[in-house]
Order: C-alpha cells, then structure tokens, then sequence
C-alpha cells in the first residue's frame, strides 16, 4: 500500500512514512521489514547510550510494530490472512518479542490503506488507535478498560461499522500485565507468544481497530493469475492442506504425533498420553465442533467453531481449541475432560492469554505440587494434580487477574519454577514454553527449539514436516545426521513465509519455487528460489544480531535439562534423549556462527549492514 504508520503514544503525534522499496527487497515485508525496523531503533538507543538490554519490556521504549507483508490481502494467494507483531523486547523471555495471527486484521489494516503500523511511547490513560479509511485518530478508551476481548471487538466494530472493519485489542490479562498474555483479534484469532499483550498494556493502547475498502494491486496480473491457480490448486489436491486440516483441523495431529511417541505427558514426563483419543480432532469433530472458520482468503479453514451444550464446562458458542491448544490444556496437564479443554481455551480467548504457555505454566506448577515444593497456603485451595480438570479451568482465570496463586502463573513457567527453588522443571527454552512436539521422539526439532531466536518455537522452522509426516520427503526422526541442515532449511523458508505474510500450513503443499512464482507476480520483481531463501537468511541472521545485542548467545541455546538427560521411558523412541551438541556444532558451522553469533564475514556475505 505504499505507506507505514507512526504513532507516539506519548505525544499522541502521527507521522505517514513511505514504504521502502529498497527495504521490501531485502526484507520483503511482515517479519522481516519488522526486522529490519527494529534494528534501527537498536541502533539509535545504542546512539543515546542505552544499551538494548537496558530497555524495560513494559517500558515506553520498547517499541511495538504490527506488520502486513506483499501476500497479506491478496486475493487469491494462499491463505493471505494473516499479520506479525515485534517488539524490541518480550517480557516473557527477554528475548525478541514475535507472534503471528490470522483472522481479517492484517487484510484489513491493508484496505485501510497501510502497510505498517509503529506503536511508539506510552499513553497518560487508556486509548485506543482507529484507522479507518487512510485516517488515523487516537481515541480515549477508558470505558473500554477492563473489558473482555469479546467486548471490545464487538464494541469498537459497531461503533466503525463499515464493510471491512476489525478490531485486534487486549483482554484484562494484557491490562494487568500478565507475561503470557497475547493480542486478539476478531474475537479468537491470536498473536499468541511472548507476551506481546503485556506490552500493549504497557502502553495503555486497549485497542486497534482498522477498516477501509482499498484494493491490493498485483504487479502482472496476468501472471499472478496462472501461478495462483496452480498453487491453490496444489493446496487442494495435497492430504494435508485439501483433506486433513479442513476436516479435522489442527487436531489431526494430536493421534499422529501421540502414535509418533512424541506427545509430551504431565509436563513432559514422558511422550505418550494413554487418553489422546479423547481430545483428539477426531473427537472434536465429532463432539463438540459445529463448523468451520476459515481466515480471510483461505481455502483451508483449519479454524474449528464449537460449543459444549451441558454440563459444568457449559459454553454455547466459541472457538478453537487447535492442537497446541489441546496439548498444552490437556496432555500436559494430564486433562483428559475435551470439554474442560473447550472451556480453559475460550477463557484464554476471553482474557486474552497464550494458550501454549498458560497449559505449560499450569503442568509446570502441577509438577511442583506432585513433588512437594510449592506450600499449600500459596495454592489457596487450587487443587493443582495432574488430571484434575477443575482446578485447571480455574487457573486459567486466576491467572488473568493475578488472583491468588495466579500471580505466580502470570509470570509463566521460568519464573514459576525459579520462585519455587526448581527451575529444571521449566520446558521452555529462552523462557519460551515449548509446543507441542518431544524432540526426544524427532532430533530436529530440538536443534530447532534451540536455535530458534524467539525461544522454545515449532513455528521458527517445523522440521515435524519431516521427520513425523513425511512432506514433501520422509526422514528419520531419531538420528541426528542432517538435521541442523534441517533445521536451517525450515528456518529460512518460515522467514520467509512470515514476511510474506501468510500462513505456514501452505507449505505443507507448497515450496520455495511456488512462492518464487507467486512473490514476483504480486511484487513485480524477478525473485527466483535461491533469493528468496537468501532473503529469509538474512532476516534470520539480523534477527539473531538483535538477540546477541539483548545479552542472548550460545549459552542460552539450549533446552531444559530434561530433555538431555531423562530418556523417554516408552513408546517408538523409548530410551532416547536428544544429542544437542553434536548438532548445535553442526548448526553453528553450517550458519556461519560462532557461539550462537553470526562472523562478520557471513554478515556481509548478505548484505546486512551494522
């Protein structure tokens, strides 16, 4: 759309930027224009004398950018509905701030007329930012502080109107600064990770909301034509993309990855769930599941539309849970109740929370408790056991409030666990939870989760592709031989697809060659397969330059010591613990690393200037 922006909060100023050209080919949108940005205001801290790792996550320094990227509300690309956030720093971890989301906000900001938006600052009282029609007003939200998320998209969207209105916003969670808490948006679409809500919280910024009706022009339209049908043609006829994830969404895997021996168990003691037929999609179809929502533009529509009609877990209309959602509120809490599930994950939606992180820091917790270490006047009668459904649900909202033992909660599982003398018992890496996969039970996602630079990540490079499902090729999962080239390879082309923007299940059916094709038609320029990933090398290194800056190296990738030293104890890779140095050496070497840090030959090898 030509234009990025700006908006400082603390002056309640706005600027128009244009949208670099010469930036967009290196970096081509989304995550790494994001990137790239972010840098820039490394270096001007850097300048001024604040080194990065000085800047406080909740601070008005820490800057937030919701980017869209050449694909994002292009008709007929493949699922083109989606947009990344990035902040300078994540409260969560410390580490890079980054989430991803779906829905209509990110096409949508598009039709309002922008490509970017930089949140700068912080605000005296609660606000909210409109953009409607290329027109950008902050507003005063105060009566929409303390809101749910279902509210205040509902509200904001009446008020707009206009055809393509949508609203991404905070729930209480993100309010009270909770380091889980995510951004919403149309109601349960996530940015999920890092704790990005807590920085809109921060910054008292309640709510952005976008509507506009500006079309998305293609270079060759002619072209993009032909390469669009043959992509959504490959997304059709491929099992995974045509078949499995619309009909069973997501949660196809939990049966998969389970029978793979791969399915972490009560917080990761071991990989197999005796009871994953009971919340797996094949139950939720046929259970609780009423139809399917797709983001916009999408072919899949993985997204699952469910309600429980009875019972104490009673919710007559919701969202969601995906896979990962699943796991983390059910296997790794041993919760086996599908409708208990049901409801922790709406009350995540409701609050406006992490899914991944809220399972994992309630399974973490609930080790503790099965070991003894937390005293019983912290729980204040949260009866925190493995399996215990209830008292799962209930923490969920104690934690979006801080109530009670949800303030520990709140800080997620590294500092839950640190607080209570036994940080080993954290499966997270860089402060991340991890997902839903045991690298015990498939190597290259461990090199993956360790080298990731966000932290404990599948969606940095999914090497499960792989190594579980066989796309587009089958390898072993329990070797480590080629894996950190593996890991690599994932990692690069997620880059790519991130700042593309649009969704990662597309490359289940397609491959850096389709996107080529695609990028050039949209774009106009002449990308072919090796620039395309060259480009999403270079976002990955500038990225890890960032980290190193916030105080991150070699040390810190690693994985919880669990992983390293407790050999699964059943199932497939029954015996097996994960080989991180031998691949971590692989990793660095075929990088151009040295302890985690990019050399200054490899840097200029793609053109990243410092």
């Amino acid at each position: 759309m030509g234009k990025i922006l700006k908006v400082d909060l603390s002056t309640e100023s706005i600027k128009v930027e244009k949208t670099s050209e010469e930036v967009a080919r290196k970096y081509l949108g989304g995550k790494g224009y994001a990137v790239y940005l972010i840098y820039q205001y490394l270096k001007e801290y850097e300048a001024k004398g604040i080194a990065p790792r000085d800047i406080d996550p909740l601070g008005p320094e820490n800057v937030l950018i919701f980017a869209t990227g050449p694909a994002t509300g292009v008709a007929g690309f493949p699922s083109p509905g989606r947009y990344h956030v990035m902040a300078i720093r994540s409260p969560l971890t410390g580490s890079i701030g980054s989430a991803n989301s779906g829905g209509d906000w990110g096409p949508f900001l598009k039709f309002a007329g922008y490509d970017i938006v930089i949140i700068e600052g912080a605000a005296d009282r609660p606000v909210y930012l409109s953009i409607v029609d290329g027109e950008a007003e902050i507003l005063d939200a105060s009566d929409l502080w303390g809101k749910n998320v279902f509210d205040t998209c509902r509200i904001l969207k009446k008020k707009v109107g206009g055809k393509n209105t949508s609203v991404a916003c905070i729930g209480p969670a993100g309010e009270n600064l909770v380091y889980i808490s995510c951004i919403m948006n149309d109601e349960h679409r996530a940015a999920g990770r890092t704790g990005l809500g807590a920085v809109m919280g921060s910054k008292l910024l309640k709510a952005i909301v976008v509507s506009g009706e500006q079309k998305v022009e293609v270079a060759r339209p002619d072209e993009y034509k032909k390469a669009s049908k043959e992509a959504l043609e490959k997304m059709r006829k491929h099992p995974v993309t045509g078949e499995g994830l619309p009909t069973y969404g997501t949660a196809i895997l939990v049966n998969i990855i389970n029978n793979g021996g791969l399915f972490p168990y009560k917080n990761w003691q071991t990989a197999i769930n005796p009871d994953a037929e009971a919340i797996s999609g094949e139950t939720l179809e046929k259970t609780y599941l009423i139809k399917r929502r797709p983001c916009w533009g999408c072919t899949i529509a993985c997204g699952r539309v469910t309600k429980v009609e009875k019972g104490p877990y009673q919710i007559l209309y919701s969202e969601g849970p995906e896979y990962e959602s699943i796991w983390a509120l059910g296997s790794a809490t041993g919760v086996k109740e599908l409708d208990a599930i049901v409801k922790a994950n709406h009350y995540c939606d409701e609050f406006g929370m992490d899914t991944i992180s809220m399972g994992s820091t309630i399974a973490a917790a609930m080790e503790l408790v099965e070991r003894g270490l937390i005293p019983e006047e912290e729980l204040q009668g949260l009866d925190l056991k493995f399996g215990n459904a209830a008292a799962m649900v209930e923490a969920v909202w104690r934690t979006a409030y801080k109530s009670g033992f949800g303030k520990y909660l709140a800080m997620g599982s590294k500092r839950l666990c640190e607080v209570f003398g036994a940080p080993e018992y954290s499966m997270s890496v860089k402060g991340l939870e991890m997902p839903a996969y045991d690298p015990r039970g498939a190597k290259g996602i461990g090199i993956e989760y360790a080298t990731a630079n966000r932290g404990g990540c599948h969606v940095t490079g999914y090497t499960i592709s792989v190594e579980v499902l066989g796309v587009p090729t089958k390898a072993d999962p329990l070797v480590t031989e080629n894996k950190a080239q593996l890991a690599i390879a994932t990692q690069n082309f997620a880059c790519v697809v991130n700042s593309t923007v649009n969704c990662l299940f597309t490359t289940f059916a397609l491959g850096a060659k389709d996107y080529a094709q695609l990028l050039s038609a949209v774009t106009g320029w002449d990308l072919d397969t090796e620039e395309l990933l060259r480009i999403g090398e270079r976002i990955y290194n500038l990225e890890r330059v960032m980290l190193n800056k916030l105080g991150f190296d070699g040390k810190d990738d690693v994985l919880p010591k669990r992983l390293l030293t407790e050999p699964l104890p059943e199932g497939p890779a029954k015996g097996h613990v994960v080989e991180l140095d031998v691949m971590k050496e692989e990793y660095y070497k075929l990088r151009g690393w040295v302890d985690g840090r990019p050399t200054p030959e490899k840097l200029k090898e793609l053109e990243i200037e410092l």
